[in-house]
């Protein structure tokens, strides 16, 4: 079952357009949560099912054909959802990986209204290479991440809470407070209202300090560290 309180009416997601690199995303205000996670782990369907709309973000049978940053309008004015290139599936070529590489760390380092990141995960494969390349840039940057396991109904409840428990305890040691973990099915529309209420904190929120602030006087206990 999903429900449908906030003011975000994540339905009515509409896509915005495709960039290939900084220059070509949209002006740079407002707020946005950028959708990332390896070739097949189920970040379109993750999308789809957010948005109730099956064909918003594009799904292949041939993983790694997402390979531009596609921009998806909510129906509050200023506030977005992305989805970032899928990485990682050995079919693709590597001047083409190379090039998402690039333009994906020019976007998570430089994208001023970035709010949060939603990794995306099979459970059943949690934490690969490019898992943890996404889990050390939040880390460093102090970016909020939200990891979403996928494909639950793969498992069943034990190893899929099994799942769950070691990737929150791997995580939480390393990232404490900024980071949270769930469980999530497409196909069963299990885990959506969760997902919601989480990219409604992070969208809805106020603008951090920091972005406020930028040309203000350093306080004297910053001063002191």
């Amino acid at each position: 079952m999903i429900s449908d309180k906030s003011p975000i009416h994540y339905n009515l997601a509409a896509f915005n357009k495709s960039a290939s690199k900084l220059s070509q995303c949209p002006e740079d205000v407002g707020a946005e949560v950028a959708f990332a996670g390896r070739s097949n782990a189920g970040k379109s369907s993750a999308i789809n099912t957010l948005t109730t709309n099956s064909k918003l973000a594009r799904t292949s049978k041939t993983p790694g054909r997402t390979q531009l940053i596609n921009f998806f309008d909510l129906n509050i004015e200023g506030l977005r959802i992305v989805d970032l290139p899928g990485y990682g599936y050995a079919k693709v070529p590597m001047a083409m990986k190379e090039h998402w590489v690039k333009h994906l760390d020019a976007y998570l380092q430089q994208r001023q209204c970035l709010r949060g990141v939603v990794l995306v995960m099979d459970i059943r494969h949690p934490m690969k290479e490019f898992d943890e390349m996404m889990v050390n840039w939040c880390e460093e940057t102090g970016m909020p991440l939200h990891v979403l396991l996928t494909k639950a109904d793969k498992l069943k409840k034990g190893p899929a809470k099994s799942s769950l428990l070691k990737v929150k305890k791997l995580l939480k040691e390393r990232l404490g407070d900024a980071v949270s973990v769930q469980m999530f099915s497409a196909l069963k529309k299990d885990g959506v209202d969760q997902l919601r209420a989480r990219i409604d904190d992070w969208l809805l929120a106020e603008e951090p300090e920091e972005h406020q602030e930028e040309a203000g006087d350093e306080s004297p206990a910053s001063e002191e560290q």
